[in-house]
This record gives structure tokens, C-alpha cells and sequence, in this order.
């Protein structure tokens, strides 16, 4: 490990970091306003600031600071600004009429790029006094198709063990990418959940972050870490909410035509951050894998308007498979994931059979690539590194 680590820490010095949603956030940016979301530490600033860099008359505020929240109350940035980035504006209140006014009554020139994190993205699904005003994007962490361009890829390793946030990702060793998800964790449970809502138990919610840490890639059962945790179910239940508004994990559900009976089925749950994934590197694996395709498909919903979901296959007999790409509810691709094992799983070639889709089982140590019976047998790395975004 320590020699990819080397190899890995001379490429990441000359990574630009130049994340391939800027170019699409900017054409966005022409037409409406632009809402960049995502995980707290993930790059939303500092794309924000990238993206100003290329406009002289540019002005960021951050509703956080006394004096630029007196500048956004007051509306007192010059007329000539050509770009206005407004950080953290979820905190003001009302908001989003705020927000409509400043938009509606704009000089045609000036472009609007909000950005934040979980209250953002929570509050923008309420309400309709801003729509079809704004653009959404969604920032998530490195992964192997974003970096693709950037550095020679020899193997999966340090998105396993570090994640793909830039500062652990390009840390110079490992202990300085713990020591970053040491401080990560305790400000996401200690001061991100508090200032999203009330929570008393430290200790209870801390305990289920933990569990699920444990649980990656087997489906959740509320009834059965409310007995681990020593709480009640509806209790688990509004936790895992919070650490998916805050941008901590997601969900996939299994697939159903009826979607209202996919969602009371037991989901599979991922972290945003694959260092946090605890057991072995099997599960990692599929977190990373999940991550991958979570912002592949993303990519696709908020750059092209296609409604294209992240599912799993599950049979009433227990057979499963890993991933189901869906678009407009209807299965586009199954994926399953192995380590080493490069037999085709049964299970995958039983839904094969069933939906007659593409089919795909990745591996992360794989020889050589192949078809069997129709179902393709890929390197994890060369995958993804292949997806769109």
C-alpha cells in the first residue's frame, strides 16, 4: 500500500482539481440561477470561487459573515457584478422570496450561484415560489471517472481507504487523512446535527451512526439496530432522516413497479465518505461502487433532465443483486460486485434471464475482461473510470 500511496502523493500534487461539473454549472448559470448542494467538505467553495475566477466582476458572500449578511440584506453589491455567489443564504430568513426578488428583479447580466448543504437542498424541495428560476447540482466526493483525466489510475486503493473528499483524498500520508475524518465525524454529529435539529442522546445517535458503519450493503432493518442502540424504531428511523439530509448516507431501495412498495421495503444503506465504512473490503467495495454509480446517475437527472434512479434487485426468495440503474422506473442495467470471485453470480444470471438487460459483474481484482452467456464480466477500475460523470 505504501508505495501506491507514494505513487499516488507526487500525482495528486498536480491534480487541478478542476471538477467536470464546473463547464456545466457555468452554460446553467446563463440561463437561470445555479443551487450547487452537497456533503459538508466536499468542494462546493472552492468550485464556487473557481467559477469566479473566470468572471472579473465577481463577488462572493457568505450570509455567515456580519458584514456580507449586511451586504445581502441590504442588497448593496454593485450594479456591475457580473457573478454573485451567495454561501450559507439558507440561514436567512424567508429566504427564498429573498432569493425570487433578487432574481426577478436582476439586470440581465448578472448571474446567481447559491450554494450550501443540507438545509439547502432540504428547504429547496418545499415550496414552489422559486420555481423554474434555478438549476440543481449536486457535488459529491472524487471518484475514478471524475480523476480519469487528471492522473493514471493503477488501481481502486485510495478511494477505499481514504474516500474520494478532496482534503483526505490528496493528504499528504494516511495519518493526516484520519486525522480529517476524525474531526469530520465528530463536527457532523456534534455540531451539524445540532444546529439541523434537536437532538438530546449524543450517545443513541452516535451509536446508530456507528452500526451503520458496520451494516454497508446489507438491507436496514429499523426494528433490528433499535435493539442494538436500545432505542425505539421510529427513533432509528428519524436518525438515519438526519444523516441523509446532512449528506451523510443514502439510501437505495429495492426495485418495484409499484414505487410506493419499493419504498416500505428494507433499504440498503452507503456513506458519502467510503473511509467511514467499516468491515471488510468487500464492503468498501460495494460502497464505493455505490457512490460511483449514485453520482453517475445524479450526473445524468441534473445535467440532462433524464430520471434516472439507483436501485437494487431483490427476489421474495432472497436472491439478489447488487445495483439496478433505473430510468423512468423502468430497470437500464444490474450490477453486481465482487472482489475477487469472477464466476458470475446466480443470482445475477437469474435476473438476466428475468429482465433480458444489460448485465454487468464488477470486480475489483480481475485478469481479464469478458462476456459469459451475455452477461459482462468487467474490471471495477476500467468501469468506472468509464462512467460519464
Amino acid at each position: 500500500m505504501q508505495k501506491s500511496l507514494d505513487f499516488y502523493a507526487k500525482l495528486c500534487k498536480k491534480v487541478s482539481m478542476r471538477r467536470t461539473q464546473r463547464a456545466i454549472i457555468e452554460r446553467d448559470l446563463i440561463k437561470k440561477m445555479v443551487f450547487l448542494t452537497g456533503p459538508r467538505q466536499v468542494g462546493k467553495t472552492w468550485l464556487a470561487r473557481e467559477i469566479a475566477s473566470s468572471h472579473p466582476k465577481s463577488l462572493y458572500l457568505n450570509y455567515d459573515s456580519f458584514d456580507d449578511r449586511n451586504i445581502i440584506t441590504k442588497q448593496s453589491w454593485l450594479p456591475d457584478t457580473e457573478l454573485l455567489i451567495l454561501d450559507e443564504l439558507h440561514k436567512m430568513p424567508d429566504w427564498k422570496n429573498f432569493l425570487k426578488g433578487v432574481y426577478d428583479t436582476k439586470p440581465p447580466e448578472l448571474k446567481i450561484l447559491v450554494t450550501g448543504s443540507a438545509r439547502l437542498e432540504t428547504f429547496r424541495q418545499f415550496g414552489d415560489s422559486l420555481a423554474g428560476r434555478f438549476f440543481r447540482h449536486r457535488l459529491l466526493p472524487f471518484s475514478p471517472a471524475e480523476l480519469k483525466g487528471e492522473m493514471v489510475l493503477e488501481s481502486l486503493e485510495l478511494f477505499m481507504e481514504r474516500g474520494g473528499f478532496p482534503e483526505p483524498f490528496l493528504a499528504e500520508n494516511d495519518i493526516n487523512a484520519r486525522r480529517w475524518r476524525m474531526q469530520y465525524v465528530d463536527g457532523l454529529i456534534r455540531t451539524d446535527i445540532l444546529d439541523f435539529e434537536r437532538v438530546h442522546d449524543f450517545r443513541a445517535i452516535h451509536t446508530v451512526f456507528e452500526l451503520l458503519r458496520r451494516r454497508v450493503g446489507s438491507p436496514v432493518s429499523y426494528n433490528s439496530i433499535a435493539r442494538d442502540a436500545g432505542i425505539a424504531p421510529n427513533t432509528v428511523k428519524k436518525y438515519i432522516q438526519i444523516f441523509e439530509a446532512l449528506f451523510i448516507v443514502f439510501r437505495i431501495t429495492p426495485y418495484s413497479r409499484n414505487i410506493a412498495r419499493s419504498l416500505l421495503k428494507e433499504p440498503k444503506m452507503y456513506f458519502y465518505d467510503t473511509g467511514l465504512v467499516e468491515g471488510s473490503p468487500g464492503a468498501r467495495f460495494e460502497n464505493l461502487v455505490a457512490l460511483s454509480l449514485l453520482k453517475h446517475v445524479w450526473g445524468i437527472c441534473d445535467a440532462e433532465g433524464l430520471p434516472y434512479e439507483l436501485s437494487y434487485l431483490r427476489s421474495k426468495e432472497g436472491a439478489e443483486v447488487d445495483f439496478c440503474i433505473l430510468n423512468g422506473n423502468v430497470p437500464d442495467l444490474m450490477i453486481e460486485t465482487k472482489v475477487s470471485d469472477d464466476a458470475v453470480s446466480k443470482s445475477l444470471r437469474m435476473f438476466y434471464k428475468k429482465y433480458r438487460i444489460p448485465a454487468i459483474q464488477l470486480v475489483l481484482n480481475l485478469k481479464r475482461e469478458r462476456i459469459d452467456d451475455g452477461i459482462e464480466v468487467r474490471s471495477a477500475l476500467n468501469y468506472l473510470s468509464d462512467l460519464k460523470y
